[in-house]
Parts: structure tokens; sequence; C-alpha cells
């Protein structure tokens, strides 16, 4: 059902590695939930309903890699996740998100997931059905000609007269007539379809891409979304009635543009992928994904728990609390495609905790989450790992940028080594923002060279500790300097 079921824990901790340094324990810990999601996927019926998620709350400093774990997680599992803030909730009764909406966010994530799988394997027969309608508008009637060819055959010479003779001679001219008319009309049809060939081979050859043509664009408004009656927010409300104002007015149903070939084309295949799908089919594997294999990722979750007495404000964080309670614990959600059960979705939970503490959950809630997991500061050696290992690292985010412009940059070890000691230092003596540290220390070593890239183009610039002190030594050794500008 998912692409990557044959992902071993251990493989998922290498994928995750390649893009995040350190943490190998919520690595493991999410490697292991992921993979129990397959693993009870094979498990017999009876027991498969008995076998419930263990949730995880993920429990680090801000810039640590809780979020980043998250986003690649998505990347890597096959099934449908989605990711979400808890400050953007609300309690019922208040105005903002209701948390139903996550599940409903899910649901059209899984949906949409299913909806191009079936597309992807549908594409290759919709190529000959797009290819000739491609064709059909940049030989525009090219259709017709069969209704022109019936319709053009002469018709009433066969009249019963006195003279056989004339009868006969018209007979003779009727012949004549069509036979010249067939001819015609086949040499017509021959030399169409030489161009339509033509245009065919060039159209296969890219030649064509950039050709402009008028096509009517179909927009599917669809029937509006009354979720709102489920206990939808305020947006779906506003989305309902713009749905239903559109199809009272039916307006933005059709409208004729210019486009180049190459946009037609996606139009077109969108339109005839959309024509050859089973939407109900969709509907009901995405209702199933969801169901068995989701997963939620709830970030800043310490945002909304309660430290102290609960006055202010307080009270609508612990409301969103106890709004989140049945949702974790299994509970129906209405939504457009169906009433989903969240049972078994994984939901993966992830805060700083600076201010409060998991113990300031309400009980119920902190009983759904039974894995903590801690994950912890980053240190000089992690953020020089962090400079250069990972597939995508900020050295080679800012190498590759400033190649743009014919400049490359040659950071050394020392260089290196000195951003990671100040970033360390900075965390140590300021507000712990992890490796988000990095970005800023960057940014403010690179600032000039980034400003007078172009009248560098060419150069080799070397990166070293020197050049890295004379960038931020005084930022560094002001402590007030340091609190604002890194």
């Amino acid at each position: 059902m998912d692409k990557n079921t044959e992902f071993t824990p251990k493989q998922i901790v290498e994928s995750l590695n390649t893009y995040i340094i350190g943490q190998e324990k919520a690595k493991k810990a999410v490697a292991v939930a992921l993979r129990n999601r397959f693993r009870r996927l094979k498990l017999a019926e009876d027991i498969r309903d008995e076998v419930s998620p263990k949730n995880i709350l993920m429990i680090g400093p801000t810039g640590c890699g809780k979020t980043e774990i998250a986003r690649r997680l998505a990347k890597l599992c096959g099934a449908p996740f989605l990711k979400v803030e808890a400050t953007k909730y609300t309690e019922v009764g208040y105005v903002g998100r209701d948390v139903e909406s996550m599940i409903r966010d899910l649901m059209a994530v899984g949906y949409n997931d299913v909806k191009a799988e079936m597309e992807d394997e549908l594409r290759e027969k919709s190529t000959s059905t797009v290819e000739e309608r491609l064709l059909d508008l940049l030989l525009p009637g090219s259709g017709d000609k069969k209704e022109k060819k019936t319709s053009s055959q002469p018709a009433g010479f066969l009249t019963q007269t006195s003279d056989n003779e004339i009868t006969f001679d018209l007979n003779q001219i009727n012949a004549a007539n069509q036979a010249a008319a067939e001819q015609q009309s086949k040499d017509e049809e021959s030399v169409e379809n030489h161009t339509r060939e033509k245009f065919r081979q060039m159209l296969r050859e890219g030649k064509l891409e950039d050709r402009e043509v008028e096509m009517v664009v179909h927009r599917n408004v669809g029937a509006p979304n009354m979720e709102i009656i489920a206990g939808g927010s305020i947006d779906d409300l506003q989305n309902s009635m713009q749905g239903i104002i559109n199809m009272m007015n039916g307006g933005g149903r059709a409208k004729k543009r210019s486009v180049t070939i190459k946009e037609a084309r996606k139009i077109l295949s969108e339109e005839v992928l959309d024509g050859m799908i089973d939407h109900d089919k969709v509907a009901d594997i995405a209702k199933t994904r969801v169901e068995q294999s989701g997963i939620i990722f709830i970030d800043e979750i310490d945002k909304i728990a309660v430290h102290g007495s609960s006055h202010g404000q307080d009270v609508s964080r612990e409301g969103v609390q106890r709004d989140i309670l049945p949702i974790v614990e299994g509970s129906n959600v209405n939504t457009k495609y169906g009433v989903v059960d969240t049972t078994h979705i994984l939901f993966i939970a992830a805060g700083a905790f600076s201010v409060s503490a998991p113990s300031d959950l309400i009980p119920e809630l902190q009983g759904r989450f039974p894995l903590r997991v801690e994950l912890e500061s980053l240190h000089k050696e992690d953020f020089k790992r962090i400079l250069l290992e990972p597939k995508n690292s900020l050295i080679k985010q800012y190498s590759s940028l400033l190649e743009t412009e014919g400049v490359k940059l040659d950071i050394t070890e020392e260089a290196i080594e000195r951003m990671s000691v100040i970033a360390e230092d900075v965390n140590a003596s300021a507000e712990n923002i992890g490796a988000r540290r990095l970005h800023t220390i960057m940014e403010k070593v690179l600032s000039d060279l980034n400003f007078e890239a172009d009248e560098h183009k060419g150069e080799t610039i070397k990166i070293d500790a020197a050049y890295v002190d004379s960038k931020l030594g005084d930022i560094v050794q002001s402590q007030d300097l340091s609190r604002y500008i890194l």
C-alpha cells in the first residue's frame, strides 16, 4: 500500500542521516514507530485492531532538528503525512481553526497522493488522446471533414420523369459529380492527413512547444465545501459561500485563453486524466490509507501547555489540549471524503519546553504520548558536521549560490572550526537557537561578498579563520552586540 514498506529501521535512520546530524535517539524512535505502522498491517485482522500506535513526544531546544526530522520523514515515507502547528488551533467557540481540521487536511493529503499515483499509472494511456487534442488545436476544423463529405453529396437527381432518356442522362451527371466530389474529398483528406502527420512529428520532436494556440480552459468549480456543518472554521464557511456563488452564477467554468503548446499539454493532460480517474475509488483508497498508516506531526505543542495556575489566555490553551485529546485517543471525524476513524493514526508531537514542561500538559494528553525522546543540544563538533556533511550542507548552498555569479569559495577547515566555536559560544551566552545560529553567522561572514559578488567574477575567494574574525570579531567580543546581531 505504501511505497517504502520495505524500509527497515536501520535504513530509515541512514536516510535521515543524509540530511540530519546527530539526534540518534530521536531518529531510532521515529524509525521504529514508522516501521511498526507497516508491521501492524501484516497482522491478522483480529489482533490488528488491538494494536494502537505508540505516539512520540520529542523534547529539545529550538534548532536541534525536531522539525527537520519530521520534514525529511514526510519525504521518506509513502504514508499520508501532515505537519501542523499546535498554536494555530483554538478551543471550540474561539475564533480560529478547530482541531478536527488537521484530520480533514490529512485526508486531503492522502486523496491527492492516491490521485497522483493513479494519474502516473494512466499517463501513458492518456498521451495519445492529449496528442490528438493538441493537433486539433493546431489544425482547427480538421475534425469536421467527414460531416462535410456526407453533406456535400448531390441528391435529388433520381426523380421519376416521363422521359427515360433524360433521366438516364441526369443519372450519369449525378454519378459523375458524385465521383468527382469523392475524389476531391479524398485528395483533401490525403493533404490533411499529410499535414497532420507532419505536425504530429514536429510535436513529438518538441519543435512546437512555444507556439501559441487558443483553447477553452474549463475550471472545475465542483460542489461547495459544506464541512462547516461538521464544525469547520470560518475559512471553510467563506469557501463554501464562494463555491455556492460560483455555482449560481456559472462563473469561472470556461474561459478562452491563449497559451503555448507546452502549457496546453499540461492543461489537457489534467483534463483527460481527471476524466479517466474513478474519484470514488480514490477517496476509498485514501480513507483506508489515512486510517491505517497516517502520520500527523504536531509541532510547538509546548506553546499550549499551561504553566502554573490557569488564567487569561491559558484557559484557551488548556481547551485546545482537551479538544486534541479525543482526536489522539481515537474518534470519528467528518470530511468531504467520508468519516475518518483516527484510532490508528500515529501522532508525533514536539516542543522546546523552555518555559513549560511536559508535565504541564493535561494528564490525559501526556498518557497518549507514551514514548518520550529528549533531543540533545548541539555543540562545536555537531556544528562542524552540519556545515560539511549533509547532502545539501550550508557550505554547499552558499558556494553554489556564489558560483552562479562566477565566484568560487575556498573555505578552509580553520574557518569552519572558528564558525563552529562562535556558534557554540553565542548559543551558550545568549538564547540557544541551535543550528539556526549557523545561518546567522554564515550570512554575517559572507554579507559583503554577497553584495559585491558581481565585482569578483572569475575570482576564487579564500575564507580562513582570519577572514571570519575580521567579520565577527568585534561582535563576538561585545556581549550586548552579540545578543542582537548574532
